[in-house]
Protein backbone atom coordinates (compact mmCIF):
# COMPACT_ATOMS: atom_id res chain seq x y z
CA UNK A 1 0.00 0.00 0.00
CA UNK A 2 0.92 3.61 -1.08
CA UNK A 3 0.01 6.56 0.77
CA UNK A 4 -1.03 9.38 -1.31
CA UNK A 5 -1.95 12.02 1.28
CA UNK A 6 -2.80 12.44 4.59
CA UNK A 7 -4.90 14.55 6.38
CA UNK A 8 -3.00 16.04 9.37
CA UNK A 9 -5.76 18.49 10.61
CA UNK A 10 -8.25 15.75 11.24
CA UNK A 11 -6.26 13.95 13.94
CA UNK A 12 -5.32 17.58 15.65
CA UNK A 13 -9.27 18.78 15.34
CA UNK A 14 -11.11 15.04 16.40
CA UNK A 15 -10.76 12.53 18.90
CA UNK A 16 -10.23 9.25 16.33
CA UNK A 17 -12.28 6.22 17.33
CA UNK A 18 -13.09 3.77 14.22
CA UNK A 19 -11.64 3.77 10.65
CA UNK A 20 -13.06 2.09 7.94
CA UNK A 21 -11.07 1.26 4.39
CA UNK A 22 -13.79 2.48 1.43
CA UNK A 23 -13.15 2.31 -2.46
CA UNK A 24 -14.35 5.29 -4.11
CA UNK A 25 -15.95 6.00 -7.32
CA UNK A 26 -13.68 8.30 -9.39
CA UNK A 27 -13.27 9.46 -13.44
CA UNK A 28 -10.19 8.33 -15.10
CA UNK A 29 -8.29 11.89 -15.21
CA UNK A 30 -8.99 12.10 -10.89
CA UNK A 31 -6.70 8.57 -10.51
CA UNK A 32 -4.13 9.75 -12.46
CA UNK A 33 -4.40 13.47 -10.78
CA UNK A 34 -4.19 11.48 -7.34
CA UNK A 35 -1.33 8.77 -8.37
CA UNK A 36 0.76 12.05 -9.32
CA UNK A 37 -0.66 13.19 -5.55
CA UNK A 38 -2.51 16.45 -6.40
CA UNK A 39 -5.39 15.49 -3.48
CA UNK A 40 -6.14 17.71 -1.11
CA UNK A 41 -8.40 16.33 2.26
CA UNK A 42 -7.91 19.50 4.96
CA UNK A 43 -11.52 20.51 4.94
CA UNK A 44 -12.90 17.09 3.44
CA UNK A 45 -15.51 15.41 5.04
CA UNK A 46 -17.60 12.40 4.38
CA UNK A 47 -21.75 12.15 4.56
CA UNK A 48 -24.13 10.08 4.37
CA UNK A 49 -27.48 10.67 1.45
CA UNK A 50 -29.79 8.08 0.83
CA UNK A 51 -28.79 4.83 2.51
CA UNK A 52 -25.08 5.51 0.77
CA UNK A 53 -21.53 7.48 2.02
CA UNK A 54 -20.35 10.69 0.20
CA UNK A 55 -17.01 12.35 0.20
CA UNK A 56 -17.57 16.30 0.08
CA UNK A 57 -15.59 18.86 -0.03
CA UNK A 58 -12.10 17.10 -1.40
CA UNK A 59 -10.30 18.64 -3.67
CA UNK A 60 -8.51 16.75 -6.56
CA UNK A 61 -6.69 19.38 -8.78
CA UNK A 62 -7.96 19.02 -12.78
CA UNK A 63 -5.01 16.75 -14.58
CA UNK A 64 -3.50 18.60 -17.23
CA UNK A 65 -3.27 16.25 -20.15
CA UNK A 66 -6.90 15.44 -19.88
CA UNK A 67 -7.52 19.06 -21.03
CA UNK A 68 -11.47 19.40 -22.01
CA UNK A 69 -11.72 15.75 -20.89
CA UNK A 70 -11.04 17.05 -17.12
CA UNK A 71 -13.23 16.35 -13.84
CA UNK A 72 -14.95 19.19 -11.85
CA UNK A 73 -11.96 19.44 -8.88
CA UNK A 74 -15.11 19.75 -5.90
CA UNK A 75 -17.38 17.32 -6.57
CA UNK A 76 -19.46 14.72 -4.19
CA UNK A 77 -17.96 11.52 -4.81
CA UNK A 78 -19.16 8.55 -3.84
CA UNK A 79 -17.75 5.94 -1.29
CA UNK A 80 -17.78 2.13 -1.47
CA UNK A 81 -18.80 0.41 1.33
CA UNK A 82 -20.41 -2.66 2.39
CA UNK A 83 -24.21 -2.22 3.74
CA UNK A 84 -23.33 -3.64 6.86
CA UNK A 85 -20.80 -0.80 7.70
CA UNK A 86 -23.24 1.99 6.34
CA UNK A 87 -25.81 1.04 8.62
CA UNK A 88 -23.35 0.78 11.80
CA UNK A 89 -21.93 4.57 10.44
CA UNK A 90 -25.69 5.82 10.35
CA UNK A 91 -26.61 4.63 14.04
CA UNK A 92 -23.30 6.02 14.85
CA UNK A 93 -23.23 9.47 13.36
CA UNK A 94 -26.81 10.13 14.79
CA UNK A 95 -25.27 10.52 17.99
CA UNK A 96 -24.19 13.92 19.24
CA UNK A 97 -20.74 15.19 18.09
CA UNK A 98 -20.04 12.10 15.85
CA UNK A 99 -18.79 12.84 12.12
CA UNK A 100 -17.14 10.93 9.64
CA UNK A 101 -13.74 12.84 8.20
CA UNK A 102 -11.39 11.36 5.53
CA UNK A 103 -7.80 10.71 7.21
CA UNK A 104 -5.75 9.17 4.20
CA UNK A 105 -6.02 8.05 0.53
CA UNK A 106 -3.65 5.59 -0.58
CA UNK A 107 -3.32 2.75 -3.46
CA UNK A 108 -3.71 -0.37 -2.42
CA UNK A 109 -1.50 -3.61 -4.15
CA UNK A 110 -3.87 -3.98 -6.60
CA UNK A 111 -3.84 -0.49 -8.15
CA UNK A 112 -7.17 0.92 -6.71
CA UNK A 113 -7.73 3.79 -5.05
CA UNK A 114 -8.87 3.70 -1.45
CA UNK A 115 -9.79 6.29 1.33
CA UNK A 116 -9.81 5.76 4.63
CA UNK A 117 -12.31 7.45 6.69
CA UNK A 118 -12.89 7.89 10.52
CA UNK A 119 -15.74 8.10 12.93
CA UNK A 120 -14.48 10.98 14.81
CA UNK A 121 -15.69 13.57 17.70
CA UNK A 122 -15.05 17.01 17.91
CA UNK A 123 -11.89 18.18 20.12
CA UNK A 124 -12.43 21.12 22.83
CA UNK A 125 -9.46 24.18 22.80
CA UNK A 126 -8.30 22.72 25.66
CA UNK A 127 -8.18 19.10 24.59
CA UNK A 128 -6.07 20.24 21.47
CA UNK A 129 -3.44 22.28 23.94
CA UNK A 130 -3.09 19.75 26.20
CA UNK A 131 -2.77 16.97 23.27
CA UNK A 132 0.19 19.53 22.00
CA UNK A 133 2.04 20.03 25.83
CA UNK A 134 2.07 15.74 25.85
CA UNK A 135 3.49 15.74 22.51
CA UNK A 136 6.14 18.34 23.15
CA UNK A 137 6.70 16.47 26.80
CA UNK A 138 7.70 13.20 24.93
CA UNK A 139 9.65 14.67 22.41
CA UNK A 140 11.37 16.32 25.57
CA UNK A 141 12.16 12.96 27.41
CA UNK A 142 13.42 11.03 24.19
CA UNK A 143 15.97 13.61 23.58
CA UNK A 144 17.07 13.71 27.02
CA UNK A 145 17.15 9.19 26.56
CA UNK A 146 19.28 9.73 23.55
CA UNK A 147 21.40 12.27 25.05
CA UNK A 148 22.18 9.58 28.20
CA UNK A 149 22.91 6.79 25.80
CA UNK A 150 25.57 8.70 23.86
Amino acid sequence: MRVIATNKKAYHNYEIFDSYEAGISLLGSEVKSIREGKISLKEGYAEIKGGEVYLLNCNISPYAPANRFNHEPQRDRKLLLHRRQIKRLIGKTKEKGFTLVPTKVLINDKGKVKVEIALAKGKRAYQKKEAIKERDLERELRAEIKKKWR
